[in-house]
């Protein structure tokens, strides 16, 4: 099995090779691209798909290079390339979308830039809060910014959990950020157990992965199998806490916003987050709750912002709980 790199016959193309793939079931012909390197040394190369017959015939081709592959496997919306040679041997080639229309880019480790999925994160307000508050712990050294959503920052120690939100002065929901390699190195050492072990005390928590699951797979310094078992028995152990794999840290720090969004959101209406069942007397616990309407009108009495229309924001509903307490 090789890749082979031989010269367009195409004089008028921008683009002066062409690039066999012999990819897993695809036939023997494998998949033809059109590109402008060998191989993606210094940047990520465009490739242009052609079809399989756009290959030179023997008497027209001319050779540039034959690469030994060790693998060359479709992986989704990625092709993984391994070389049979101890420099340069790994690469990708993936299918994306730039400008509004579906491009394919073959990278290496060296050049690969984060590779979006054909998706875009939307911009509407998670649970329709209009800003919410997600506090970062003070130990996170290169923390998730929210620039693209509608969210105020706020840095301080979290026992647990590296981005949080707290309604009543309490975290209800925390999430815990992990890349591969800080997954892989804490689950195998026993870290991620207790860091779990804490998550679960909280009313709602999450891990996420900024990386996808097919990431667990590739590493070199450990068995991949050790590390998917570990993974599931821990999901076993704590299935209140879900561990989240996403494709980019952008898609992380979406997936978070809006989970967070939602817990708060359901946290402003459970009394259990709000008063512990236990410390509530009978008077408070026979109260029964306000309407929209009333708490609305309190709030506006208070001078608190709140919308004309829909549903109350969970700090509103959460501050009319505390006014009403005693």
């Amino acid at each position: 099995m090789e890749l082979t790199v031989a010269r367009n016959p195409d004089q008028g193309s921008s683009l002066p090779f062409l690039v066999r793939l012999p990819v897993n079931g695809t036939g023997e012909a494998g998949l033809v691209f059109a590109t402008k390197g060998t191989w993606p040394r210094t940047s990520a190369l465009y490739c242009h798909p052609l079809p399989a017959d756009a290959w030179p015939d023997e008497a027209h081709l001319d050779i540039v290079e034959r690469v030994e592959l060790v693998s060359c496997t479709r992986r989704g919306a990625a092709i993984d390339v391994v070389a049979a040679r101890s420099r340069e041997n790994r690469s990708q080639v993936v299918t994306t979308r730039a400008r509004g229309r579906q491009m394919v880019f073959w990278q290496s480790p060296r050049t690969r830039k984060q590779s979006r999925p054909q998706v875009s994160t939307p911009t509407a307000r998670a649970a329709g809060i209009t800003e919410l508050e997600v506090v970062i712990d003070g130990r996170e050294r290169y923390p998730w910014t929210f620039a693209d959503q509608q969210v105020r920052t706020v840095r301080r120690a979290l026992a647990c959990g590296d981005y949080a939100v707290l309604l009543g002065g309490r975290v209800v929901a925390a999430v815990e950020r992990k890349t591969i390699a800080d997954f892989t190195a804490s689950l195998t050492s026993g870290r991620l157990r207790y860091a779990l072990g804490e998550l679960a005390a909280l009313p709602r928590a999450a891990v996420v992965v900024e990386e996808p699951y097919s990431r667990v797979f590739a590493q070199e310094h450990v068995r991949p199998a050790v590390v998917a078992d570990g993974l599931a028995e821990l999901q076993v152990a704590y299935p209140n806490v879900p561990v989240v794999f996403c494709d980019t840290r952008k898609l992380a720090q979406e997936w978070t916003y809006r989970w967070l969004a939602a817990a708060l959101t359901w946290a402003g209406t459970e009394l259990t987050v709000v008063d512990d069942v236990e410390g509530r007397d009978s008077a408070a616990a026979a109260t029964p709750e306000p309407s929209t309407r009333e708490v609305r009108a309190w709030a506006l009495g208070q001078g608190l912002p709140v919308s004309d229309r829909g549903r109350l924001r969970p700090e509103v509903v959460a501050a009319w709980h505390a006014a009403h307490s005693a």
